[in-house]
């Protein structure tokens, strides 16, 4: 069902304030840049502090909206993954790359799952699959070892969140809402982020790579997490009305 506009208006302003400490602990990571070459458990608070604060903004929607809404729960489990796999990655060249990989793989079977397989929308699948296989084609001749099949399987996992976010959006039948697009922009951002990675460390240098990583990887999550709290911001709404 596709809000209203009053209703859209509300739930950005009822939303707005729960992000603000998100939006400043992205802000510390950003104007600290801590140098990537030393890592360190500090550079790794501050890397995973405004994922954080997404556990956060979920929780102050209170418990038993999450364990009411499983998609909700889901969403906070792929956060607490994400983390995770932020910590990891803060030690990839120390051989913790393919731990962080893990995680985020889990990440995605957990967004995947709280995105629901309806609608279906083959169309916005074979669509996807095309993306994906395209990606891990262009990638394969630079991969090697375990690489090999280890970033097929995460391509094929980010590419299925990705298919299951996008079918969400139904903008030719009206039936879409403003978290369900927040989810598939996220989604999007999410596979820009991670193609990026993937770029960088096999094939060649990405100028500016690792603000284009954070800030698409930050704006992806911020938007997946807006996407679990649908439900409960109308149900306020029709309260307050």
């Amino acid at each position: 069902m596709n809000f209203p506009p009053v209703i859209n208006m509300y739930l950005v302003k009822s939303e707005g304030p729960k992000l603000v400490p998100f939006f400043k602990a992205t802000c510390v990571y950003f104007v600290l840049w801590l140098p990537t070459s030393s890592p360190s458990w500090f550079s790794a608070l501050i890397k995973c502090l405004p994922i954080f604060c997404l556990w956060v903004f979920l929780l102050a929607h209170g418990i038993n909206f999450l364990v009411s809404h499983r998609s909700a729960s889901r969403i906070l489990a792929g956060l607490i993954f994400s983390a995770v796999g932020d910590a990891f990655l803060i030690w990839q060249e120390q051989g913790y790359f393919i731990h962080g990989l893990l995680m985020f793989a889990i990440t995605h079977i957990l967004y995947s799952s709280a995105f629901g397989m309806k609608p279906l929308d083959l169309k916005a699948g074979l669509l996807m699959g095309l993306v994906s296989s395209s990606c891990y084609a262009f990638l394969y001749s630079y991969l090697s070892g375990p690489f090999t099949y280890l970033v097929a399987v995460y391509i094929a996992l980010i590419g299925f969140m990705g298919w299951r976010a996008v079918a969400g959006v139904q903008l030719c039948n009206d039936l879409w809402t403003w978290t369900k697009l927040s989810a598939c922009i996220g989604a999007m951002l999410f596979m820009v982020s991670d193609l990026t990675i993937a770029l960088n460390k096999f094939c060649f240098p990405v100028p500016y790579s690792r603000f284009i990583i954070m800030a698409t990887y930050y704006a992806a999550q911020m938007l997946i997490a807006l996407s679990a709290v649908e439900s409960r911001d109308e149900e306020d709404f029709r309260k307050r009305s």
